[in-house]
């Protein structure tokens, strides 16, 4: 990732140079943190898992990928994320943040994305086997809106790889590394690291090392 950044202001290493570099500056990598283990609820309706982790999309707003996560205020108080992400370009379509983790948290984060893209018929939306996910204002929101839901099988994080590395991510190089007195500074530094760094300035592996942002444009 350091290599590209460098090759975008025109200044062209190989990865064995940079990485020596980074030692004689005491640069190091950062350690993704594991997710965390939520309490179970009551299960309203599972889905089957239409994906099969096949996260190839050939256009935007066709699938999308939800999940939480959670994050601390200076004062020790827990707060918790919902993103949703578009698995054509990875890019965040949506993300809250709240006190609570639940199906109103889920269905707000929902309601943005949906009020702020062109959807058309058929979107699936991908998610683990939360409580949140499985409830009936949850499943009853989605079929209200016909959105096709599809759901991880129970403990494989592995069928929804693109949520967890875009949580990895979120950890590493923001949430881990600032702290905040008030919500509204923490909602104001999460929705500019989501919707202008990682989505239009962040390459991303996926994209062939383009932005989020790039690849959509060379869509249309």
């Amino acid at each position: 990732m350091m290599r590209i950044f460098l090759n975008r202001k025109s200044i062209s290493l190989s990865n064995p140079t940079v990485h020596k570099y980074m030692n004689e500056l005491g640069l190091r990598s950062i350690v993704v943190p594991k997710k965390p283990k939520y309490k179970k609820g009551d299960c309203y309706k599972k889905f089957d898992n239409l994906l099969n982790q096949n996260f190839k999309v050939d256009e935007p707003n066709k699938i999308w990928c939800t999940d939480f996560t959670y994050m601390w205020r200076e004062d020790g108080a827990k707060r918790y994320n919902c993103t949703i992400i578009d698995l054509y370009d990875r890019s965040p379509v949506a993300t809250l943040n709240s006190n609570r983790i639940n199906a109103e948290l889920a269905i707000e984060t929902l309601t943005y994305a949906l009020n702020h893209n062109t959807v058309k018929k058929g979107l699936i939306l991908h998610s683990d086997q939360g409580s949140q996910f499985t409830s009936r204002a949850f499943t009853e929101f989605c079929s209200l809106q016909n959105i096709t839901q599809s759901m991880s099988k129970a403990g494989c994080p592995y069928d929804n790889a693109p949520m967890e590395s875009f949580y990895g991510t979120f950890k590493a190089d923001f949430a881990n590394h600032h702290s905040f007195e008030t919500d509204e500074a923490l909602n104001e530094a999460t929705y500019e690291y989501i919707f202008v760094y990682y989505n239009h300035v962040r390459p991303h592996s996926s994209n062939g090392y383009l932005t989020p942002f790039e690849k959509r444009f060379s869509y249309r």
